[in-house]
């Protein structure tokens, strides 16, 4: 495996933290090592020689079947919106500032 192709426990800690999951440190082990193992995979299908293939976007010859863009429930509740929030105040989502007051005004 390359240094390029290298998955660190601070690499997938990082992305952990973005995503605001929480895992143990035996998952983070897991996952570190499985995404090691995934782009290794990757990088040997990269040293396949396909100079004569034919680029193709899919080989099934189905086609999208798209649906118009409506509702197709009742709107949800209040309730039913916050239900798996893992933070409200007021009936309202309640999340991290991403803005400061500026001083200087």
């Amino acid at each position: 495996m390359t240094k390029s192709n290298t998955i660190t426990k601070a690499t997938v800690a990082h992305v952990v933290k973005l995503a605001n999951l929480k895992l143990t440190p035996q998952e983070l082990e897991l996952f570190t090592r499985q995404l090691s193992q995934i782009l290794e995979y990757v990088g040997q299908l990269e040293q396949v020689d396909t100079k004569n293939i034919q680029p193709i976007a899919q080989i099934t010859g189905l086609e999208n079947v798209e649906r118009s863009d409506e509702p197709t429930t009742q709107p949800l509740t209040q309730e039913e919106v916050l239900f798996n929030a893992s933070s409200t105040h007021n009936n309202l989502f309640k999340v991290k500032a991403i803005l400061k007051e500026s001083s200087d005004m």
